[in-house]
């Protein structure tokens, strides 16, 4: 591909801070340390990276999915030094970089667009007055922007100016540019977008679709590729106008056109992401194309290798977003740690994951907290389903909380599994918020057997090891156990008896038979219950009969105890929990944008209080009753960790 001598600078960095070298500057032949964590200092520093570039001699840079690899500066000074960017030229990433000139554009090249304002929303109350002209509910959004930040959607006067508040201020943060734009918004759509790829000699295909319809926060949870929704016209269709958009900019790389698509299959244009998208892989499944070697292809200066007609779609894929969040916190606040300890499910058959952490990584505050992208493929979709079910439950994450328990529940819920999908599926399906896996009454009991089994195991276990006791009376191996099992503040009697590696336990007169091979140094424990092949994880036990198992994707707080411990517990003393109604707690790890609040001052309920940020997106802590404001723990510009005090009230 590249000519010999020739070097290919990807952009990869060493944080000082960071304790484990990354995985990504492991594998690069050399590394520079371009900056501090912070991204201002470092990802987003053109003068540091340039340097990089000089100092190892760089003759072309593949700017991967964030950060620079949209920003039409870069590309200029990239060029001005003679180094080729492997992206489109800066034309093509200033046109449709900018939200509202795209849109324009997107219309003279008569791709369908979405009724709104074109021009730039100068402050707040201009954005009301145009949300009602185009009539809510409304979309605001950074016109530079990307990712799903800078974005609210508003259904009234309150909500707008709010909105343009925090888009702003995001759109300045996370791309340099404050700019919004405001369109109506597409109640209930699905969000599909087409994968272009075009070169320098007016070729250009689209490689078919990609379903980013589960979000949350404007942000893609799970992909797949391709959509139970199209039929082939409507495929075509948007294909067609995806590739004659990128040729109205003379697009030269690959690139993505996103649409939203309603219920009767009319579709709208959104953006157009001039880079590889983090979704790509599920793309590169169904056609066999390798995109990123495509773009370096392009980037030379050959034409592409393929006609339309040569694009296929071969089996299917799906895509879990695996990341560091608290999917019971708004389906997902950030969390930040090191990873104690990390496997991932490779060794299974049609998986795929592309990461850059490993064991002893630390997930800090500065970035994404995206841990990788868990990608499955199979012939069918109910095989890829059923893979992806099988991987997740396989994959060990331990010293950060993370949204596995979430990824799970979505892939094997009815409605996911029909295609009976949007982009509010969430919150349709979780009203309350996602609360984790429901046990049915037959999983309760596998789940209660499982602890029980457990349990024995580990005490025969420390048997062996620890040696009889100090005064042996008849020697005789016990084969047989009266348990107690808390669950979920239930109480459950068990009698439990074992055959070699084989344990049947007895449950409200049902017999639950669980075997396996008890290794309980191993992160995963994979059981056959009642004939049914399940991998749990033990993520936690000890001597008091606490036991953390992860069943099913959601972990589950379990006690077992002996007969007679069981009836001396009940003298134990409990826990008063904490009144939450008159104290604020940060929910998540990240930096005080503002305190809107002083000792003294007379707060409503659902004032807000003060503003977090964190992983570039910002989130507003409000008050949880009508009270007044007792202490302040917090001023702009500190930063906080998850569960620090923010405010007391009286």
């Amino acid at each position: 591909m590249l000519e010999a001598g020739e070097k290919l600078f990807a952009i990869v960095i060493l944080l000082v801070r960071v304790c484990f070298p990354q995985v990504h500057v492991k594998m690069a032949d050399e590394a520079v340390c371009v900056g501090p964590a912070p991204t201002s200092q470092s990802y987003l520093n053109m003068d540091a990276i340039m340097e990089a570039i000089r100092q190892t001699g760089a003759q072309a840079v593949h700017p991967g999915y964030g950060f620079l690899s949209e920003n039409k500066e870069f590309a200029r000074r990239l060029a001005t030094e003679g180094v080729t960017f492997i992206g489109p030229d800066t034309d093509a990433i200033q046109a449709m970089g900018d939200k509202i000139e795209s849109k324009l554009i997107a219309k003279a090249a008569k791709v369908n667009t979405i009724p709104g304002f074109d021009g730039v929303v100068k402050d707040a109350e201009e954005a009301v007055k145009i949300a009602q002209q185009i009539g809510y509910p409304v979309m605001i959004k950074a016109s530079a922007g990307g990712g799903g930040k800078g974005m609210r959607i508003a259904w009234n006067e309150e909500e707008t100016r709010e909105g343009f508040r925090f888009s702003s201020q995001e759109a300045a943060s996370s791309f340099g540019d404050d700019r919004l734009l405001i369109e109506k918004y597409i109640d209930n759509p699905r969000h599909i977008e087409i994968q272009v790829l075009a070169d320098k000699h007016g070729n250009a295909l689209w490689l078919n679709e990609r379903e980013c319809s589960i979000q949350r926060r404007n942000q893609k949870v799970v992909e797949e590729a391709p959509s139970t929704f199209l039929d082939p016209v409507t495929r075509r269709a948007m294909g067609e106008q995806a590739v004659s958009l990128a040729k109205a900019v003379q697009y030269s790389s690959a690139g993505t056109v996103e649409f939203l698509v309603d219920s009767k299959k009319n579709f709208y244009f959104l953006e157009m992401n001039t880079r590889l998208q983090v979704e790509h892989p599920i793309t590169e499944c169904i056609t066999g194309l390798d995109l990123v070697q495509q773009m370096i292809r392009v980037a030379k200066g050959y034409k592409l290798q393929h006609k339309q007609e040569d694009i296929p779609i071969n089996g299917w894929a799906v895509e879990s977003r695996v990341y560091a969040e608290d999917p019971y916190k708004s389906f997902g606040l950030p969390s930040i740690g090191r990873l104690s300890q990390y496997e991932e499910p490779v060794n299974l058959a049609g998986v795929r994951v592309d990461s850059g952490i490993q064991e002893g990584s630390d997930i800090s505050i500065y970035y994404d907290p995206m841990i990788s992208k868990l990608v499955t493929y199979g012939s069918t979709r109910d095989e890829a389903l059923r893979k992806m079910e099988d991987a997740l439950d396989n994959y060990v994450i331990r010293g950060v909380t993370h949204n596995i328990p979430l990824l799970r529940e979505i892939i094997v819920h009815p409605r996911f599994i029909s295609g009976d999908i949007s982009t509010n599926f969430l919150p349709e399906v979780y009203p309350e918020g996602f609360k984790g896996h429901l046990l049915s009454t037959g999983e309760q009991r596998e789940l209660l057997a499982a602890a029980a089994a457990l349990y024995v195991a580990a005490q025969l276990r420390s048997q062996k090891f620890l040696g009889p006791q100090r005064v042996a009376s008849v020697p005789q191996e016990r084969s047989s156990w009266e348990l107690c099992v808390e669950l979920d503040k239930g109480v459950h009697m068990l009698g439990v008896s074992r055959s070699g590696s084989s344990y049947t336990v007895e449950i409200d007169g049902e017999k639950v038979v669980v075997s396996g091979e008890w290794n309980l140094a191993s992160a995963l424990l994979p059981l056959t219950i009642n004939g049914s092949h399940r991998v749990l994880q033990c993520l936690s036990r000890n001597s008091a009969g606490e036991i953390a198992l992860q069943y099913l994707g959601t972990s589950f707080k379990v006690r077992v105890l002996s007969k007679l411990a069981a009836s001396l517990s009940k003298h134990m003393p409990e826990k008063i929990p904490e009144d939450t109604s008159s104290i604020l707690r940060s929910p998540m790890p990240g930096t005080v944008v503002a305190v809107s609040v002083k000792p003294g001052d007379t707060v409503a309920e659902g004032q807000e209080i003060c503003v977090i940020e964190a992983m570039k997106m910002q989130n507003s802590m409000t008050a949880a009753k009508t009270a007044k404001v007792k202490s302040v723990h917090c001023k702009a510009g500190e930063t906080v960790g998850e569960g620090d005090l923010l405010v007391e009230l009286e």
